[in-house]
């Protein structure tokens, strides 16, 4: 519509600088320093939803970070949409390989570069700007709810519980979610679904108490080699995650199925020179569409021990420990996976060490319909802005709340997100294209107006 360009045009400057205001603050839910400054970030997107036209808006207290809870409501026989984003940034580490300050945003070709500059703030604040435009040109379709949390990059730990406590609260027809990515610019697409995540850290100890390594060394087990040894033998020489039992629920894809995904555009050689990788690396039998889209992983997401001071000390310490996290696929349980996992890493730890599992988070694979009424939605709304039908594709990340919402709830999602894979979230120098934000912010009120539409049939 006329009216939507309008608006968005005359205030694009003024769209871009309130999103900086939220990417300044360091909202890092998985470090309790910066606590205050998360509670402060939800206070500013409640802000932000008063003004952009909500009547009723609640920053709601958890055993965690806060959740915020905003409706527009305009006529309860109209279709409601529940808008889900979330307001907590990764950390920013490692500060030195960032360009520019992780809080500070700036725009440098056409990118903003902050963090959450894609995940998700950028994305999230889209929905915000779109509830906008039409709540200040009295063209809104449907009646909308959003939950704006402040946990998921820590598993949304809270989010479940205030679901169960607020059922009623929560009714809707639909879940829109923009945390996701689309292939390209020039190749939109939708994604169609999302893998579990089972997250867990190990911790092998050897002896009592550091040893001074010459004295020690050969005699005494060292946990860093141990725990080393052991993380190699999880994969065998096909890059096949050797945990019992791990493949057990898996559902392959048929055929036709594998061969509809592989028609996406793609570029092998194009996607290693962008990674800086002479090839490419994963599970014997598939391609990389597949790996990072509808086959499971196993990958290592840190690991420390010892002295990693400036200069030497000889020191064999007296524990190791590393972070892993594994991607599931549809059928796959992260409780059932987590279980396995540490039963599989007691087993093949030799007699010479100790060994602690413990499990973090997780959450549950996800496939969303492509023939609802909220999908053709998402997809002719896409369509209308982009000149072109979006590709179904599926996503590699995980969003653990999907299932939630489906399981609680009873509702479907459908995943229309604006990034792209290279927008190095959960990286330093995490970037959001100006364009993408202001595709998004254009395309959101289509969807509105196409739910509603073909709602009434």
């Amino acid at each position: 519509m006329q009216a939507w360009s309008d608006y968005q045009n005359e205030h694009k400057d003024r769209f871009l600088q309130e999103l900086f205001e939220l990417l300044r603050i360091p909202s890092i839910s998985a470090n309790s320093s910066y606590n205050g400054d998360t509670a402060r970030c939800a206070e500013a997107v409640k802000q932000s939803l008063l003004n952009a036209g909500c009547d009723d808006v609640e920053v709601c207290a958890t055993a965690g970070h806060p959740i915020v809870f905003g409706q527009k409501i305009i006529d309860p026989a109209l279709p409601t949409v529940l808008t889900y984003g979330h307001y907590d940034v990764q950390p920013a580490d490692p500060l030195e390989l960032w360009t520019s300050g992780p809080f500070e945003p700036v725009v440098v070709d056409g990118k903003i570069y902050a963090r959450g500059a894609c995940d998700d703030k950028g994305q999230m604040f889209m929905h915000v700007k779109a509830l906008e435009i039409m709540s200040k040109t009295g063209t809104l379709a449907c009646n909308l709810k959003f939950i704006i949390e402040g946990e998921e990059e820590v598993g949304s730990t809270n989010l479940g519980k205030f679901l169960e406590e607020n059922v009623d609260r929560l009714k809707a027809d639909i879940v829109l979610v923009s945390d996701t990515s689309m292939i390209s610019m020039e190749h939109p697409s939708i994604e169609t679904g999302l893998r579990g995540l089972a997250y867990m850290e190990v911790e092998v100890t050897g002896p009592n108490r550091d040893l001074h390594s010459g004295v020690y060394g050969g005699a005494v087990a060292n946990p860093i080699t141990i725990l080393s040894q052991m993380i190699a033998s999880l994969h065998d020489e096909n890059n096949h995650i050797t945990v019992e039992g791990f493949y057990g629920d898996v559902v392959d894809l048929t055929d036709d199925e594998r061969s509809a995904l592989n028609t996406a555009p793609f570029d092998l050689q194009e996607y290693k020179d962008e990674l800086g990788v002479k090839n490419d690396w994963g599970e014997k039998g598939y391609t990389a569409l597949e790996r990072t889209g509808v086959r499971p992983t196993l990958e290592l997401n840190g690991i420390w021990g010892g002295y990693i001071g400036e200069g030497a000390k000889t020191v064999l310490p007296s524990k190791a420990n590393a972070k892993i996290s594994m991607r599931l696929v549809p059928n796959q349980n992260s409780h059932k996976i987590a279980e396995l996992f540490t039963a599989h890493f007691n087993k093949i730890a030799p007699d010479c060490v100790t060994v602690k599992v413990t499990e973090h988070h997780g959450g549950e694979p996800v496939v969303t319909p492509t023939n609802s009424i909220a999908y053709k939605a998402a997809e002719k709304a896409i369509a209308t802005t982009f000149g072109k039908d979006p590709i179904p594709t599926r996503g590699g990340g995980s969003i653990p709340i999907i299932a939630l919402f489906e399981r609680i709830l009873g509702l479907k999602t459908v995943l229309m997100g604006f990034g792209l894979d290279n927008d190095n979230i959960h990286s330093p120098n995490e970037k959001y294209d100006v364009v993408n934000f202001y595709k998004g912010i254009e395309t959101i009120p289509h969807f509105h107006k196409n739910f509603a539409e073909m709602s009434r049939g």
